[in-house]
């Protein structure tokens, strides 16, 4: 899809428009930590092992102290092996500390990542047609890729950062001031400027990063639009053609890139120069106060281990900063996926009729389950870009009809059967199944009892059987091998190496399209719907096993609601009545032999299309 009509940045942000650049979305992160807050215990431990570690950190400078205290100023070695048992016993306890928070922060990391790709794919599974339309394939997958490892590192192991390192800084500050308050505030005079540093960066990196994943969402985009339309591009010659825009965004995205890791790498070496004028301070201002008598050696090499150690956290923390500034954007795109609300979803008053209602064959919701009439009323309807594309429309059809409509290319065909089905609803006007606005049945109602062939027809990876019952989860062999045959699938289905357990490659490239469409056929008849939509569903199928189709789907369309969009008039001369349909107008309807003789719209295809097979 073009980027003239997809604005990753502006287009399908929620959570991005109208932030600020200069500031991190607190309320993103709030809901992304409640994705690692939900795995309490591994939290807790995970923290308490960060405690552990930096506790142990903190220690061993003491010990030091104290040991070279105890042999400077009372020369004796004692108590030597006094602190070499707790020197060790802090050793054990920092190595099965790290053990822990590798194996808990591991877990997190995994849960996290679980989660996040588990709500996306949730939510994507109920989002309207609308949702898609603007969105590349390859926009959703980095969403769900890249994005979604990104974030859960960070959360799983900014957790572990975030004890740790308040716990040695407030640790190590306390110790400083305890044995040299004027020392320790000369070297903590320097988180000022840190702060300030920090707010300075913060806008900077931020921003940049966004532009590195927008145009990272294109890039995947642009891949996987090139890959699925290979043929068309080695069919026209256009591979240079692709290629310059793809170097377009791989520059773009060169760029930006360039440009943040600019940014944080200067952001990072501020932070450590400080921390080694702090750590020069120390060591010129400590050995000062050691030679007057002050200080003693012990508390001399204990302050100038705490000032170094002292940086680490806070080197450690910048660089979580800056990646989390870097992670923002991803962690924008990845909630408003997962918060994105469908345009067609049921209203409040039909999920309280459906509260404790619901079966897995059929949304039960205190009404008919069966479907005798539709009726559209005065239906207009408009898609988010472009004009009108349907005005006016009234039609009504009733079960154990089969309605055939007929049109030039664009003039509102498949449009008015996506609103049949509900995958968008009329801008104006409504649509009524047995006199009830079908806004007011739910979602569930309506299209499980729909069967729908395709004009392209997709298949999944996996066997020839499993494809076929998709239609119906609950059919045995049997009921699949008695689809197939009404839908003329079973012959070339039986001449294929193992038959029904066949394996499909992805999309369906070892079929043939007239065999998809087949089993597209097997598909809906499984099924068992009470309406039977066929969008150009012959179309890919020759004109004898199209005849086979058709003998076999007369039992089929008997007593349902059946709705046809065929180019090939020849095929729906024996349906009840032909729609025709101009610039979103119902401009003709009638029965094959009614139009023919009003020697109208329908009456020119018919005439020009034998005309064209006489040729």
């Amino acid at each position: 899809m073009s980027e003239a009509y997809f604005d990753d940045e502006n287009y399908g942000d929620e959570f991005e428009s109208g932030s600020n650049p200069a500031r991190v979305n607190l309320d993103i992160w709030k809901q992304l930590l409640a994705y690692a807050t939900y795995y309490r215990s591994d939290v807790i431990y995970l923290a308490c092992c960060a405690f552990v570690v930096a506790t142990c950190e903190i220690a061993f400078p003491l010990v030091t102290r104290s040991v070279i205290d105890e042999l400077t100023v009372k020369g004796n070695a004692t108590d030597l092996w006094f602190y070499a048992g707790i020197y060790a016993g802090f050793c054990v306890a920092l190595a099965l500390a790290v053990i822990g928070f590798l194996w808990f922060g591991g877990k997190l990391r995994s849960h996290i990542s679980h989660d996040i790709r588990r709500d996306g794919f949730d939510n994507l599974q109920y989002l309207s047609f609308a949702y898609y339309d603007y969105r590349p394939v390859g926009w959703l997958m980095a969403r769900m890729t890249s994005d979604c490892e990104r974030l859960s590192n960070i959360l799983a192991w900014g957790i572990l950062d975030l004890v740790w390192s308040f716990t040695v800084m407030a640790g190590i500050a306390g110790a400083m001031l305890f044995m040299e308050p004027v020392l320790a505030l000369i070297v903590l005079t320097t988180l000022p400027a840190l702060v300030w540093i920090s707010l300075f960066f913060q806008s900077r990196i931020l921003k940049s990063a966004r532009q590195v994943r927008k145009t990272n969402s294109r890039i995947t985009g642009s891949y996987n639009e090139n890959i699925m339309g290979v043929a068309t591009s080695k069919t026209f010659v256009t591979e240079s053609h692709n290629l310059q825009q793809f170097g377009s965004l791989t520059d773009q995205m060169h760029g930006a890139s360039v440009q943040n890791a600019i940014q944080a790498a200067l952001y990072l070496p501020i932070v450590m120069t400080l921390g080694s004028l702090a750590s020069g301070i120390a060591l010129v201002v400590g050995g000062v106060e050691f030679g007057w008598g002050i200080i003693s050696a012990g508390t001399l090499i204990a302050f100038l281990t705490y000032t170094r150690h002292f940086f680490e956290p806070i080197e450690q923390l910048a660089h979580w900063f800056a990646e989390m500034q870097m992670a923002q954007a991803s962690a924008e795109r990845i909630m408003s996926l997962i918060a994105a609300k469908s345009e067609v979803a049921d209203s409040e008053d039909v999920m309280q009729r459906l509260q404790g209602n619901y079966s897995e064959e059929l949304a039960e919701d205190g009404l008919s389950n069966d479907i005798n009439q539709i009726e559209f009323r005065q239906v207009n309807f408009s898609y988010a870009v472009g004009g009108p594309v349907l005005a006016d429309i009234n039609l009504t059809i009733n079960k154990g009809e089969t309605i055939a409509i007929v049109g030039s290319t664009g003039s509102g065909k498949t449009s008015l059967i996506s609103l049949l089905c509900r995958f968008y609803e009329p801008t104006a006007g409504t649509i009524l199944l047995d006199g009830i606005d079908y806004r007011n049945r739910s979602l569930h109602f309506l299209q499980s009892n729909l069967g729908i062939v395709l004009q392209s027809s997709h298949v999944f990876a996996g066997t020839v059987e499993d494809n076929i019952q998709y239609g119906n989860l609950h059919a045995d062999h049997q009921q699949i091998v008695a689809a197939a045959k009404k839908a003329g699938a079973h012959h070339f289905i039986k001449e294929m190496p193992e038959g029904y357990a066949t394996q499909i490659s992805e999309s369906g490239a070892s079929l043939s399209a007239g065999q998809k469409q087949l089993i597209s056929f097997a598909r809906a008849i499984l099924a068992d719907p009470k309406i039977l939509i066929m969008d150009e569903a012959t179309s890919s199928v020759d004109t004898l096993t199209e005849q086979h189709v058709q003998t076999g789907l007369k039992t089929l369309l008997d007593g349902r609601i059946s709705v046809v969009i065929a180019h090939r008039l020849s095929t729906i001369r024996n349906a009840t009545r032909i729609i025709v349909i101009e610039q979103g107008r119902i401009i003709e309807a009638g029965n094959h032999h009614q139009l023919m003789e009003t020697k109208g719209r329908y009456h020119t295809l018919y005439r020009q299309q034998r005309l064209s097979s006489l040729w």
